[in-house]
């Protein structure tokens, strides 16, 4: 397969190149389209920017993905069942970047696209955990494949917050797939991870602080749904030691984010669906971060993710509990950076504050 990808290099060069140059000149006339219709995001309470601004950007990346996908004319047993869920994403987020439809139409949605993935036998039959083994999913892989799909468009949904932030961050996890579906021969995840790299990227030249145009959940929810669908395709086919772990890691900043979140107003006896600005972008605001910094932190934290998903993939028992210790880490670090610890206590960030103080001292 390797040599294959090699001696198809050109191909895939061009998909990168027109899924990215069709994004990038097709948000020009959506943004007129948008303003046209008014589907607008305005500022409120909750919003940084301070100005209306178009959404609908989505639109571009899936219609700049579809012209890479026919470019390289992938062919997959499930392949159809793929682009219909992929049109029921993005007809609910248009729905959604309109007309603010409420949330259980949106779930509905999502649990159609869902549906049809599972319909066609695309489902997670079967994981493997650490210490555990294989553990076959029998009577549970549909419902763990519904909550998969619905959990990663959401995850992807509630981290586009700050421009550039969801295409980023979207970006670098399948950029880190890519590299593992190379290494693991899987064609038809090159193929996917391409596109949609290429269209992200020609996205974020309009999208990165400060943006133009917003994806809208036309596009936060599509670029979930196709993390969700590639992960099946290729993560969680591999039978390795950490198979379930792997695409958790790849997408850790946008799940635990969510977690966190739903953790945080558990605690706080709050409505878990109630919208706030204590995601982990707006902590960074709130501690002095500017809008691109916090924004290039959360790349830079996503991007240490993926590395360490890229070394889990293949490391040994002994590298594996080295990177494992890393995980931990950076996961108190996310916790006490998204308030989720409760009564302000924030240990690691308070202990790292003191040894600062003692070096400058010296």
């Amino acid at each position: 397969m390797l040599n294959y990808l090699l001696l198809n290099i050109n191909n895939l060069i061009i998909a990168f190149l027109l899924s990215l140059i069709s994004t990038l000149l097709l948000v020009y006339p959506i943004k007129k389209l948008a303003m046209k219709f008014k589907v607008m995001d305005i500022p409120d309470y909750r919003k940084i920017h301070i100005t209306p601004t178009p959404r609908l950007g989505g639109l571009a990346i899936f219609l700049g993905t579809c012209i890479g996908l026919v470019y390289l004319q992938p062919t997959h047993e499930h392949f159809p069942e793929i682009i219909i869920g992929a049109l029921i994403i993005v007809a609910t987020g248009i729905l959604d970047d309109k007309f603010q439809i409420r949330p259980i139409i949106k779930l509905s949605g999502q649990l159609l696209a869902a549906g049809v993935l599972v319909y066609s036998g695309l489902i997670i039959e079967r994981i493997t955990l650490p210490f555990i083994g294989l553990i076959e999913l029998q009577n549970f892989s549909i419902i763990i494949t519904v909550l998969w799909v619905v959990g990663i468009a959401n995850a992807i949904n509630l981290i586009d917050g700050l421009d550039g932030l969801a295409s980023g961050v979207s970006t670098i996890a399948l950029t880190s797939i890519l590299i593992m579906a190379v290494a693991d021969h899987s064609l038809i995840v090159v193929y996917f991870c391409i596109v949609l790299i290429g269209s992200n990227l020609g996205f974020l030249f309009h999208n990165f602080h400060p943006a133009k145009i917003y994806m809208g959940d036309t596009g936060s929810m599509f670029l979930g749904y196709s993390i969700a669908v590639i992960s099946m395709l290729g993560l969680f086919k591999n039978v390795t030691l950490f198979s379930f772990v792997i695409p958790v890691i790849v997408l850790a900043v946008p799940i635990f984010d969510t977690l966190f979140s739903i953790l945080r107003r558990m605690v706080n006896k709050e409505g878990i669906m109630m919208p706030d600005k204590k995601h982990i972008h707006y902590q960074l605001l709130a501690v002095g971060f500017s809008h691109k910094n916090t924004v290039l932190f959360l790349y830079a934290f996503s991007a240490v993710f993926g590395a360490l998903a890229i070394l889990f993939s293949n490391a040994s028992l002994g590298l594996s509990l080295i990177i494992t210790l890393i995980l931990l880490f950076l996961l108190q670090l996310f916790a006490e950076l998204v308030g989720v610890i409760g009564k302000g206590r924030k240990p690691l960030l308070d202990l790292s504050k003191k040894m600062l103080k003692r070096l400058k001292l010296m």
